[in-house]
């Protein structure tokens, strides 16, 4: 397995230091502030942890971002064991850094069991080959970033991820709302299928938000921007592997009171849709010290 793969599945394994509390480290990724899909994996994992039986899955999580977390302190998690049945267990988490809480989130979990089933069609779109990487645009554009972050946005990455049409985030042009990824792990991980939803998990609150701005013709690069996850959902809803190729597909109907609504449908090659994500986030153009 890849060195930052290793470290990324590390990452979001936590230490237990008491009964349903947990502790895990921080990860710089250049942004502003501490990613947001790092604390959403880590509380994933926390909740598992509570699970006595390996049979149970997670089905669902809500969680809302309540402050902005720091790249360099600890977090700490305490799981509230809200429900074992027979069918579903429920688990409430809490994510604090500094003694405050920073993010909050429920997740339900479930035997695998058949039913009814339908879906949506996969949409048409090219495949992974050929498209350059997010990582390989970082690498392109490297004398654009800040030094600070230069070498933490041009590092190996342990997700790859392929962006059909990619917005020039230094030169952002209007589009519409939309944006296809195909993303996956850089290298094989084991048959744990928690792993796998960890990981998913994680990799989700990536290029949501920044689909709301399209049609704005702004990015994230710009110093008078200011955008945040507010919250997050994520819904499993087949199996998957996150070493094998998925399509995120995303797409933002509407921006309004200062938040983008975003909505992510995750498909295998297969064209089985195995997640769905729901996010609203904070988009904010700040007036500068400069301009004012």
């Amino acid at each position: 397995m890849s060195e930052v793969l290793q470290q990324l599945i590390e990452l979001l394994r936590l230490e237990p230091i008491g009964v349903n509390r947990f502790r895990g480290q921080s990860q710089d990724l250049g942004f502003r502030n501490l990613f947001g899909g790092q604390v959403l994996g880590q509380s994933l994992s926390a909740a598992l942890q509570t699970l006595a039986d390996p049979g149970w899955h997670p089905h669902s999580l809500h969680a809302y971002f309540l402050r902005p977390g720091n790249v360099t302190d600890a977090l700490e998690f305490e799981v509230d064991v809200l429900r074992d049945g027979r069918s579903f267990a429920t688990r409430q988490v809490k994510a604090s850094q500094n003694g405050k809480a920073i993010l909050t989130m429920m997740a339900s979990f479930q035997h695998p069991e058949q039913g009814f089933e339908h879906q949506v069609t996969m949409p048409e779109v090219k495949g992974p080959d050929g498209i350059p990487s997010q990582l390989e645009l970082a690498r392109m554009f490297r004398d654009h970033f800040p030094e600070r972050v230069r070498d933490i946005y041009t590092a190996d990455k342990p997700i790859e991820m392929r962006v059909l049409d990619p917005v020039n985030i230094f030169a952002p042009q209007k589009k519409e709302p939309l944006k296809y990824v195909w993303m996956k792990a850089d290298d094989q991980m084991a048959d744990d299928a928690n792993e796998h939803a960890r990981l998913l998990a994680y990799a989700t609150d990536f290029n949501l938000i920044p689909t709301a701005l399209h049609p704005h013709a702004v990015s994230v690069a710009q110093k008078d921007m200011q955008v945040a996850s507010l919250d997050h959902s994520v819904w499993f809803h087949r199996p998957f592997r996150i070493d094998e190729w998925l399509l995120y597909a995303i797409d933002s109907p509407n921006a309004s009171g200062a938040r983008g609504f975003c909505r992510g449908q995750i498909f295998n090659q297969q064209g089985e849709l195995v997640a769905s994500v729901a996010q609203e986030g904070l988009m904010r153009r700040r007036v500068l010290a400069s301009e004012s």
